[in-house]
This record gives structure tokens, sequence and C-alpha cells, in this order.
């Protein structure tokens, strides 16, 4: 007993006891779970249940979301098919002139309706085509592809070459039909097509290939695939579909009808009308103005009567009437042998709308400017003493001008012409590098060899110079030059030595620094700021305008005559059917004059200099215009840089008196060439609308180190005389290794002058001084742009000429 008793461990004394959980003073969940016995907190419950709550009715916006999502979808399907609605508008269009768009019309006719029935197209004056087919002598219907969709459909063909009646017609259509060809896919009219209809914006597109069929079955398939290589280089995500069969014609009539529709906004906002028909009342045959009638199916919003409206390429006029008449293209279509009527338009016509004097949009789109409210100060004795100096370089005037005339004659000649001639002349005046003969040589060579060009072979020689201008060649070469001087020595000049350089540089003024420097918004404005009209916010007069219910509106889907007011009578001389005219209802205020600034870039395979204050062609949403921009920098501040020539790679923006547009909207700008076609320029969209914008040009004066003394340094070749210094003493110069210093005093009479700087200068050091003004736009604003010449060769030239020329 007692060996046992010695041998026997008392259970748990040596059994492992792993220490607890220090979780501090508070209590854990174990312990709180094992107190509370299942009971749950007030506190816990209120907020499981407000939890509950909050998903519920998350879950019951959602559903409200899909809800509403839906039915908008439902009502533009509704909006979209039949019988009260607008045909679904296609524009066919060939990227290649290879393409042959009577075939494919044809087989789109086919397609449209049975075998065993014979299409009929109808063409209005216009050029917009209805695909009809005949049941009997006494009954017209629509196809059975569009019976079955509820839908109708009208097709337009622009003319290949016009830019303006595809830019015009792809506006308002609902779909485009882009034709390319096996043999040549896109050429180079082509791609300029696409790229400014891109830029403009499309609802929905669809490609196909048209002469597949015509070539052998291996040939086929090649072709194929080398033109979707050619598509997905531009058009990742778009598919090329081929169009050679009345299967293929019956499937892309439904892919078209079908197709989701991207919404653009500019048109969305507004209502808009494709004319199908036009005509001209003028009181007598010798009256200037007259009533233009447009009949056409009204798109997009509601349209008022007395609201101002649009016609694309021309300008703003007022409605005096809207008719609606019988639509002319419905679904089903009886003769006047069945049901004993008359097919005239003119029959059933129904006033809808008058126009009100009281209510109806003004014309003007001008304020009158109040002269008096100028400022009215004494001239200082620096003014007086920079009048007497300017007074020494008066041109000469023929005899009988009197000296004060003579005074008032040269002022404003200045005032006028003082930014066009110093653009010109700072441009002129950039600084060489004299010491590097190398930089020179190469120069020369590269100019040399933009001045060799390379001729065609053979008989076209001649007719190649015959086409050639010189002079524009010459213009061009020299603007090529002033960009690449630019590029290196951006806005660097060169002080005059024949004018003193506080004459010359008269308006200019320094600051300490651009970026946190303040400038007045409101500082000697021009003459032309009391002609525009100034908006305080924008995004809220959008909104409310957007709001605005108008009692006498016409619903959009109607066939109505809209009677158009004092429209000049060029306008029906100089019109062809091969243009399309299109309407755009006006939202209010869209007629006044205000600065408009668009954010625009480059398209890549554009790299001709295009110079600011250089004649452009603007197309701004449903508006086009001309006018001479200015360039500044896109960047944030209050403070905007002046850029003399459109930057090649990055964006800018470009100012310009114009009518307000909202936006949302698209810009396209174009130059015109010297034969007459627009090449496109760059592309964008609306920035804002405010004269308050700070467009600052800076040029920069530069000088040399003549003798340097550790900190202090003598500058020669900045200025000429003694009192040029003294007037720019208090501007801060700068070098280009980056240092910083002052003039403290002139030296002589000769423009040498003493400086001090925070580090000692290197000999080889430039010392620069920035000079800034502020930019104004010219009123240069022109609305009437006439058509664009077609260029005589669109197709691709042989390998080995020098580029594509275009008469």
């Amino acid at each position: 007993m007692a060996a046992d008793e010695a041998h026997s461990h008392r259970p748990g004394v040596l059994k492992q006891q792993n220490k607890s959980h220090k979780h501090g003073k508070h209590r854990s969940k174990g312990e709180l779970s094992r107190e509370s016995h299942g009971r749950v907190n007030i506190k816990t419950v209120t907020k499981k249940a407000k939890q509950v709550q909050r998903k519920n009715e998350r879950r019951i916006q959602a559903k409200q979301l899909r809800k509403l999502k839906r039915g908008e979808v439902i009502e533009m399907k509704r909006r979209r098919g039949g019988q009260y609605t607008p045909p679904h508008f296609t524009v066919i269009v060939k990227l290649c002139s290879s393409v042959n768009t009577d075939t494919v019309m044809e087989l789109l006719q086919e397609g449209a309706v049975d075998e065993d029935q014979t299409p009929t197209v109808l063409k209005n004056e216009q050029g917009a085509l209805h695909i009809r087919r005949k049941l009997c002598n006494f009954f017209f219907s629509s196809s059975p592809v569009f019976l079955a969709l509820k839908q109708r459909m009208s097709f337009f063909i622009p003319q290949y070459g016009n830019l303006h009646a595809l830019l015009d017609s792809a506006k308002i259509a609902d779909s485009v039909l882009f034709v390319v060809s096996p043999e040549a896919v896109i050429d180079n009219y082509g791609n300029s097509c696409l790229k400014c209809l891109m830029g403009q914006g499309l609802s929905s597109s669809l490609f196909t290939c048209h002469g597949l069929s015509q070539l052998p079955q291996k040939k086929a398939a090649e072709a194929r695939k080398a033109a979707q290589k050619v598509l997905e280089k531009s058009f990742p995500c778009e598919k090329l579909r081929t169009l050679d069969t009345r299967q293929d014609a019956l499937l892309i009539l439904r892919q078209l009808i079908d197709a989701k529709v991207k919404p653009v906004y500019y048109r969305e906002m507004r209502p808009y009308l494709f004319a199908e028909s036009i005509a001209f009342e003028a009181e007598t045959d010798e009256s200037v103005v007259g009533t233009l009638k447009v009949s056409g199916y009204l798109r997009g919003e509601k349209l008022s009567v007395n609201r101002l409206i649009y016609i694309s390429g021309w300008d703003n006029y007022q409605i005096s009437q809207i008719d609606s008449i019988p639509d002319p293209y419905p679904l089903v279509i009886h003769s006047e042998k069945q049901n004993g009527s008359s097919m005239n338009v003119d029959d059933g016509t129904k006033v809808l709308a008058h126009a009100e004097p009281d209510k109806q949009e003004s014309l003007q789109s001008e304020a009158e400017p109040d002269v008096m409210q100028n400022e009215q100060t004494w001239p200082t004795e620096s003014e007086i003493l920079a009048a007497e100096a300017s007074a020494l370089q008066r041109k000469k005037l023929p005899s009988g001008v009197s000296e004060y005339q003579q005074m008032w004659i040269n002022e404003s000649d200045e005032d006028d012409s003082d930014d066009d001639d110093d653009d010109n002349s700072d441009e002129d005046m950039a600084p060489v590098d004299v010491e590097s003969d190398d930089d020179s040589k190469e120069e020369e060579e590269d100019s040399e060899a933009l001045e060799t060009m390379t001729v065609t072979e053979g008989g076209d020689a001649e007719k190649y110079d015959a086409a050639m201008d010189l002079d524009a060649e010459q213009k061009f070469l020299e603007k090529v030059k002033e960009e690449r001087q630019h590029v290196m020595f951006p806005d660097e000049v060169d002080t005059p030595v024949d004018v003193p350089a506080r004459v010359r540089f008269a308006r200019y003024q320094g600051l300490q620094s651009f970026r946190t420097s303040p400038w007045c918004q409101n500082e000697n404005l021009p003459i032309e700021y009391g002609r525009i009209f100034r908006f305080d916010n924008i995004k809220l007069l959008k909104k409310s305008v957007r709001k605005q219910e108008v009692s006498d509106a016409v619903q959009p889907g109607q066939y109505i005559t809209i009677h158009i007011s004092n429209v000049p009578r060029t306008f029906m001389e100089s019109h062809s059917p091969n243009t399309p005219v299109v309407l755009f209802g006006m939202l209010p205020h869209e007629q006044k004059m205000t600065v408009m600034h668009f954010v625009i870039k480059r398209p890549l395979d554009f790299t001709d200099p295009v110079r600011s204050k250089e004649e452009l062609v603007f197309q701004v949403g449903y508006r086009r215009f001309s006018a001479c921009p200015i360039f500044s920098q896109h960047a944030t501040g209050d403070k905007h840089k002046f850029e003399r020539f459109l930057p090649q790679n990055d964006a800018c923006v470009a100012s310009v008196y114009a009518p307000l547009t909202f936006a949302p909207a698209p810009v396209l700008v174009f130059q015109q060439a010297n034969d007459g076609h627009h090449q496109l320029v760059a592309s964008g969209s609306v920035l804002s609308a405010s004269p308050d914008r700070i467009i600052v040009k800076r040029i920069v004066l530069s000088g040399h180190p003549f003798k340097i003394n550790k900190r202090s340094a003598v500058i020669r070749l900045m200025f000429f005389n003694r009192e040029d210094i003294l007037w720019f003493k208090k501007i801060e110069l700068r070098t280009k290794w980056g240092r910083r210093g002052h003039i403290l005093e002139p030296l002589g009479t000769h423009g040498h002058m003493k400086c001090v700087f925070n580090g000692q200068l290197k000999s080889q050091d430039t010392v620069l001084m920035n000079l800034y003004k502020r930019m104004y736009c010219k009123w240069t604003y022109n609305p009437r742009v006439p058509c664009p010449s077609a260029p005589s060769n669109m197709e691709e030239e042989e390998e080995g000429q020098a580029f594509h020329m275009f008469d």
C-alpha cells in the first residue's frame, strides 16, 4: 500500500495550464454571451432593424430605377416605330469612289419587298427615297418588312465629295450605312468623312462591303479578311457585313431598324427637320426677301412657333406659321379610285399655330454698347510722351488732312492692327543663334528640302505645274519656318533698334508670377465687349430653358409645313438638290453673341501649321460659321497663356465671338484650302461661354552677359537706350539656367545695364525678361459658309508621287 501511494499522482497537478487571453479590463464576447443568457440589447435590435429597412429601401429604389429605364426604352421604341412616327432616316455613305450606290439601293429595294412584288421608289425633290410596293391598280403599301416592324424607312445618298451635304444629313440621321468595296476599302476622302462623322456624333452605324460576289470564292474570303483588318484599326468593335444578295439586304434592313440608338445630346434637346419639299414666296419679283415654306417630318423635341429656327449653313430666322398636312408616305396609301378622295397634298391642311408678336423671340443678337460708360481719365505725362514718340512714326496722308485728323487716323489704325502686327513682328524678330554655324546650315538644308518637290513623270508634269500656286507655296513655307522657330525659341523676340522699347511694347506689363499674380478682368476691355451678352451661370440657365413649358408647341412625329419669314432670295438661287435643307429649332438665348471657348485637338495625320487669328470654319453642334480664333493653353488657373500656333500634340482652347451654344456639343474645325475644299484641322467640344477668360500673350526679351563679377553682371543687347532700361527697371529678370535677378542701374546711353542675380552667372547663359499682354478675339463672325468645292481627284494616287493633288 505504501509503495502504491508513493508512486500515485494527484489528478490535475501536472496538467498543462494555458494562459488566458488578456482581453483587458473589458469583458470578452464569451462572458457577455454567458451573462446575457440569450437576452438581446435594444440597441442591437434597433440597429439590425435599421439595416434591414435600408436594405429594403435600396431594393425598392433599384426596382424603381429598372422600371423607369424600361419605360424609357419602351417609349423610345414606341417613338421610333408605328404609324404616327416619322420614317427611320438612313444616310448611305460610300467610303471609296468605286462603290456604286445605285446598285446598293436596288438591293435594298429588293430586300424590302417580296420576290413576286415590284418595288416602287418615291423620290422627292430633295433627294430622299421612300420604298413602296404595288399590290393592285388602286392600292399602295409599304414593304412587308416595314409593316412587320411597324416602321417606315427613308434613304438619302449625299453626293460623293460634298462635305456639307454629308454632315448636314448625318446630323439628323437615325442610322448611317457605310459601304466599302473589296478593291480599295477606304480612300483618303472616305477617311476624312469617317473622322468628321465620328467627331460630329452618330446615333448608330453599320459597315457593309459590296462587290464580294464578283470575286472568286478564295479571293473573296481574302478580300473580306483584309477589309475587316482595315476596319478594325479605327473601329475595333464594328463587324463588316456583306451586301450582295437579297437576303443580305433584308438582314441589313432589320439590323438598321433594330440597332441600338446612341443619344446625340445636342439634337435630342432640340426639334429638327429634314426638308422633303421647299417653296419660296415673295410679295413681288423684285423683293429681296420672302417666305420660305419647308415641309417634312418633325423629329426630336416639340417645336414652338414663337421660337427661332436655324437653317443649316445660313442664319437664324423667325417662324410665322406652322401647318399640318396629310402624310404623303404613310404605311398604307389608298388611291383616289378606292376611297373617292383626292391625293392632293394641299387637301386637309390645318393651321397648327400662328406666331404671336408679343411672345416671339427676337432676332437681336448683339447688345447696344454705351460709349459714354467708358472710363474718362486725364492722360499722364508718360502717356503724353508715348503719344509724341508715336507721332514721329505717322504715315504720310493726302494733302488737306489736318494735324488733328492725322493723329486720329493713326490712333485708329494702331488700335486695329496692333494685335495682328505684334504677332507677325514678334515672330519675325525671333532670335537666331549666330554662334552655331551647324544649326544654320541644317536650317538652310531643311528649307531647301521644303522648297523642292517631286513631280509626276510623263505628260502630267505640265498639268501639275499649271495647277501649282507659287505664292501659296511660299506663304506655306514661311508659316512652317515661323512654327519651327517658335518651337525652338518659344515667345522670344528681339528688341527693335529703330523704335524705343517702351513704345513698341507699351501695352505689355510684367508679372512677378504668372500663376499667382492678380489680373483685373474688367481692365481696358475692347469696344466689342459692349456688343456681347454675359451669362452668370450657364448650367443654371440651361436647366431653366429646358424646363420651360411651351403651350403652343407642335408635337414631334407630324408631317408639317413651316413658314419662315424674311429669308433672302439668294437662298433659293444658291440651293441645289444635292445639298439637303436641314432645320433646327433653337433654344432661348442661343441667338445672342458672346465669347465661346472650344477645347480642340489636331488629328494625328494633320501636321500643317495653323496660325492663331487665321480664318477657319467651325461646326459647333448644329451651327456652322467662319471666324478667326485665338488659341490658348487648356489648363487650370485664372490666366491662360496665348498660343501663336495650334499645338501639334496637346489640346488647346479656341476662343471666338459666336452665338451661345449650350454644352455638350461637338466641334469640328476646318481649313479652307486654295482649291476651295475644306480640310479637317481639329475636333473637340464646347468648353464654356465666358467673356471673363483671361488669355495672356507672353513675349520674352533676351540679353547676353558682357562682364560678370560674382553675383553682379553687365547685360547688353536687351535694350538700346537709357530710357528703356529705366522704364522696365522694376520687372524681374531670369536666366535659362535658373538664376533670378533685377536691374540696378543703366550704364551709359547705349543699352548696357548693371544687374544683380541670386548666384554667379555663366558666360554662356542668357538673361530673359517676360512681358505680358491680354489678348482679345477679333469680331470676324460670319454665319454664312459657302459650300466647299469637291476635290477633282479623290482616289488613291499611284506610288511614287509626291503627294495627293486636289484641283
